[in-house]
């Protein structure tokens, strides 16, 4: 099915879109929009009989790893070095305000 963009269409939509456009910039997307659908519509010469449908474009898998356990800084080291502290927790300056 050959879709063809005229002005009207373009009126139609830039109507439904609420833009507005003038005559000149009417004709000029109608005849982009044109241009694009050829392009388009090229895609169905492609001869795809012998084509296996794809569900990934590649082969490529994740590769996972194992979560280890490491040594990690303690929570009272953590806190040792705080400029504020309030129990467990690092005071910080209000950054949003009420």
């Amino acid at each position: 099915m050959k879709v063809t963009v005229d002005k009207k269409l373009i009126e139609d939509i830039s109507h439904l879109s609420r833009l507005e456009f003038s005559e000149e910039d009417k004709t000029a997307m109608a005849d982009d929009l044109n241009e694009i659908l050829g392009w388009v519509e090229q895609l169905n010469e492609i001869d795809t009989e012998n084509t296996l449908p794809l569900t990934h474009i590649s082969e490529e898998v994740n590769v996972m790893r194992n979560d280890q356990i490491s040594n990690v800084l303690s929570h009272e080291k953590a806190l040792k070095n705080a400029p504020k502290k309030d129990s467990d927790y690092f005071r910080t300056p209000k950054v949003i305000g009420e």
